[in-house]
Formats: structure tokens, sequence, C-alpha cells
């Protein structure tokens, strides 16, 4: 996903209500986020959404990782030779 400008991907919700398939266009074209604002506060960010399933696959991969390394830690994994033989003997079957 693409950094949002702040001079052209903040809006306010009324500009929003008006314009929807212009700003729609926008998203899918930039690829980048939109926020949206009421009373001057960001309450929404609207996301084309092939990047949003591009940002839920690496929070997954990195929550994998943060998960991995906290076994590494509490020393609960396995050897590399252990792991390499066990998938190895698997794909022989």
């Amino acid at each position: 996903m693409k950094r949002f400008r702040v001079n052209e991907d903040i809006r306010p919700m009324s500009e929003f209500r008006i314009g929807i398939a212009s700003f729609l266009k926008q998203i899918r074209d930039t690829k980048r986020p939109l926020i949206i604002t009421q009373h001057g506060k960001g309450v929404a960010v609207l996301l084309d959404a092939s990047e949003y399933e591009a940002m839920q696959e690496k929070i997954e991969l990195l929550q994998d990782i943060q998960t991995s390394l906290g076994q590494i830690e509490a020393v609960q994994g396995i050897n590399h030779e252990y792991a390499k033989a066990t998938v190895l003997k698997r794909i022989k079957k």
C-alpha cells in the first residue's frame, strides 16, 4: 500500500458523501487509503480491497514470525535437521 498524501487523501464526510464514486476511483487508481473525517477528526479509512487483503496477509505473516520467535526463545522449537528429515519423509510417501 502506498503512503497517503495529506493534501489529497483526507476528506470530510460531507465531501465524501457527495463524491463517493470519484473517491472510489481515486482509491482504485492510486492504491492509497482515503481518510474520512467528521468534525475535523479521522473516523474511517477506506482502502482498495486488494490492498486490504495484502495488508491482512502481511499481518498474518508477522504474527506467525512473532509466534515462532516466542517458541524459539522458550526452547519449544525443533532443530533444522529433524524438521528437514520430517518434511522429506512426508514428501517420499
